[in-house]
Formats: C-alpha cells, structure tokens, sequence
C-alpha cells in the first residue's frame, strides 16, 4: 500500500533512458512570452508588481549587501520554484519540489557559497555571529557549538521544508481520492467538496513555500557581512 502511494513521486516515466518526468522542472518556459508581448497585459502588470514588491523587500534585508542585481537570484529562486509547485498540482504533472534531490541542489550551493564568502572576507565577524551578544563566558563554548550545528543544517531545513510540504498534500489528497470509488452517491459530493478545497490550500503552500525559502535564504546571505 505505502509503495503504491508514494509511487506517484516516483520520477519513472523514460524514453531510452532519459526520465520524461524531469522535464517538468522547465515547463515554466512555456509561459515566458506573456513577457515578450508587444502591448503588455495583465498578467505582465501583475507579474512585474510582484517581482518589484519582492525585490524591493528583498533589497530591504540585504542591506548593507545589497548592490545593483543582487536581489536577482532570489527572485529567480522564487519564481523557479513557484512554478514547479504550481505545475505539480496538474493531473499527470511531475512534481520536482517534493524530491530533496531538486530542492538541496538549490539550497546547498547557494549555502555554501555563503559561508565561503563571509569566511575568506569576513572572518572575524563569522567568528562573533556565532556567539549572540551578552552570552556569558561560561556558555560561550555551548553557544559556539549550537551555532555551528544550526548553521550547517540551514541548507538541509531549508530542502527538507519544501519537500515535505510538497509531499504532505499531495498524499492527503491520493488518500481521498482512492476511496472515492467505495462512497456512495452523497459522500462524493462531500469529497469533492474538500478536494477543491485542499486544491486552493495547496495553492496557498505552494506560493508560500516558494516565498519562505527565498527569504530564508536571502537572510542567510545578508548574515554573511
């Protein structure tokens, strides 16, 4: 049973052995010329109103970070993953988000590209964030420790966060499903009821999800200097 109800983030479709699954991740594209319109719509003014909202926050916390286009690869980290997570909500669509093969490809470099940066140029204020101020010097070597802990997990948190999210509703929404074969005529009105409403909360997950990680790792990066 469990083996057949996670089958479905099972990238297994392939054609002489390339996995068709995968190119979910760059359907995305296929909405780009909305953009290259010669008289723009509404859908480009919605489009740039969000991206200018977010770069003008991400631009916020960065601070002293932030230098023209900046704020250009968390907004691309955003936009790639909303789409991915909203292209996996359609029926027969390859769900990429929810594999931490996907998600910690992005998290990890761009971690680790971080540290590397504030270690090599900013060591001496590394070596102050990891003890907070007023800490007492008896905890100081714990407070080192925990420090050094929290940060190395940031990349997997980060990764395992929008997997797990992904996967949640997605198997809630299986589970319902195949038993809507076995309920009579009255509770099947009810289920799809509560699918269309898990399908609008999946929704909400899935550009919050999106948002989440490209502030977190927009703070990781802004701790760095």
């Amino acid at each position: 049973m469990m083996s057949n109800l996670f089958s479905i983030f099972d990238p297994s479709t392939n054609i002489l052995f390339l996995s068709i699954n995968w190119l979910s991740t760059i359907m995305g594209f296929m909405f780009m010329p909305y953009l290259f319109w010669l008289i723009p719509n509404r859908h480009y003014y919605f489009w740039y109103y969000t991206l200018k909202k977010l770069h003008d926050e991400f631009k916020t916390l960065l601070k002293n970070n932030y230098f023209k286009g900046s704020t250009f690869i968390f907004i691309s980290m955003f936009t790639f993953i909303l789409f991915n997570n909203l292209l996996g909500l359609f029926p027969y669509i390859f769900t990429s988000t929810s594999h931490l093969t996907l998600s910690l490809s992005m998290s990890l470099p761009l971690w680790l590209s971080f540290m590397i940066y504030g270690w090599l140029n900013n060591t001496n204020h590394m070596f102050l964030h990891m003890i907070p101020q007023g800490t007492p010097s008896i905890l100081m070597p714990f407070m080192v420790l925990i420090e050094t802990i929290s940060n190395i997990i940031r990349p997997g948190t980060l990764a395992v966060r929008l997997t797990a999210n992904m996967i949640a509703g997605h198997l809630l929404m299986t589970l319902l499903s195949n038993n809507g074969i076995m309920l009579p005529m009255y509770l099947t009105s009810i289920l799809i009821l509560l699918q269309i409403l898990l399908m609008i909360l999946e929704s909400a997950v899935a550009i919050i999800q999106s948002y989440v990680i490209s502030i977190l790792m927009t703070l990781y990066s802004s701790e760095v200097n």
